[in-house]
């Protein structure tokens, strides 16, 4: 498939039952720019307008904005549009791919001080555990059978996702985002989330490295019905690290390598790292969340036409 080009709106509304004396919030809605992906313009719009907004970068790169609401307000309503192309990720080869206890031991010796790559020297951090997707026995067990001795990482990887969705049930009333890891294992449901952090905590717990992936799918609608608007999600995968392929993407929850159809946010160790928004607010009351994901696919760009002499 080739390049495809998007418009997202990502539209978020907190409604409160007392007046919010002021908040100070950070918004993640900024779609990453390397890659596959390229983001040709965003814009943010927040009502009520905010008396201060300034933008930066986290240590993984996310652009973050920042904004304070200094004045009295019942509700806060965050619109994020974007531009972006996708292209399909280079082919692997999943057999030609190293076996899984090298690059293991690799990354073990890279985070004691040996040199390597930009990325080798991330991955060597990210094989460690995180706040919601920590190691432990149980995920290195649920792990063995597709990491056999000697297997090629990716040949194993593909396992595990498959495996995660057969032997997982798709369940949006089952977890939220402070049900506990090992209660997913144990009671085998969850969503996106749930997934990514599990097959996270897996990976790590053999002592590889692997990175949490916020972003958009574009959802297609049943044959012969048209797309509605807003019908598309928020989701979530997760990416290995594998030595001369790079950050290999995978989505458990659909168990496919992602193509051209997933839109990245942002990346970190797990979901706390890449939260499209957090905050504080003083007062409210009770808050009614509502939020609308669009993925409107685009024609195509075309390329520049050559400058005449």
């Amino acid at each position: 498939m080739s390049e495809r080009t998007y418009r997202v709106t990502h539209l978020t509304r907190y409604e409160y039952s007392q007046a919010v004396d002021y908040g100070h919030n950070e918004a993640r809605l900024h779609p990453r720019d390397e890659g596959r992906q390229r983001c040709l313009e965003a814009e943010l719009q927040i009502l009520p307008e905010p008396a201060r907004l300034h933008h930066r970068r986290d240590g993984f790169g996310n652009q973050i904005a920042y904004f304070a609401v200094e004045q009295r307000h019942h509700a806060l309503e965050v619109r994020a549009e974007s531009t972006l192309t996708t292209r399909p990720p280079a082919g692997i080869d999943p057999e030609r791919s190293p076996p899984w206890e090298e690059v293991a031991r690799s990354l073990a010796a890279t985070g004691t001080g040996r040199v390597g790559s930009t990325d080798q020297l991330l991955a060597s951090t990210l094989r460690l555990s995180s706040p919601f997707a920590g190691t432990g026995r149980e995920f290195a067990s649920y792990a063995a059978p597709s990491f056999t001795p000697g297997r090629p990482l990716l040949q194993a990887a593909l396992e595990l996702m498959a495996r995660v969705h057969r032997d997982f049930t798709y369940n949006p009333t089952a977890t939220n985002i402070a049900t506990p890891l090992r209660r997913v294992m144990r009671e085998r449901h969850g969503v996106c989330q749930d997934f990514a952090h599990l097959m996270l905590a897996c990976l790590r717990s053999l002592g590889l490295g692997a990175r949490y992936v916020s972003g958009y799918l574009e959802t297609l609608p049943p044959p012969g019905q048209p797309k509605l608007r807003g019908a598309d999600a928020s989701h979530a995968w997760l990416a290995v690290f594998c030595p001369a392929h790079g950050w290999v993407d995978l989505d458990p929850t659909n168990d496919q390598v992602p193509q051209t159809r997933h839109l990245t946010l942002g990346w970190g160790r797990d979901y706390g790292d890449v939260m499209p928004l957090n905050g504080v607010i003083f007062g409210g009351g009770r808050t009614t969340l509502s939020v609308a994901v669009d993925v409107q696919p685009l024609p195509a760009i075309p390329p520049m036409p050559p400058m005449r002499a």
